[in-house]
């Protein structure tokens, strides 16, 4: 799914949506959604509830895949 990037892009992202941006699945949204930061798990992106709806900011999503380590090879410590 492309998600345009110019200033017409919604600024809440439904979970499909939000999924195709970080290049994760639905299903990890959900269940990080539901079992909240846990001891090695990668911790759940924040989400807003507008009813019964679940929604991403995209600026969140930018400032929470910005907390991540960039890595330059895998055996590379944190």
């Amino acid at each position: 799914m492309n998600i345009p990037t110019n200033t017409t892009a919604p600024k809440a992202l439904t979970e499909l949506e939000a999924a195709s941006y970080i290049g994760m699945s639905r299903s990890f949204l959900a269940q990080a959604r539901m079992e909240g930061n846990r001891e090695n798990r990668t911790p759940a992106p924040p989400f807003i509830k507008i009813g019964r709806s679940v929604r991403y900011l995209r600026e969140d999503l930018d400032q929470w895949l910005g907390n991540f380590a960039k890595l330059e090879y895998l055996g590379q410590a944190v």
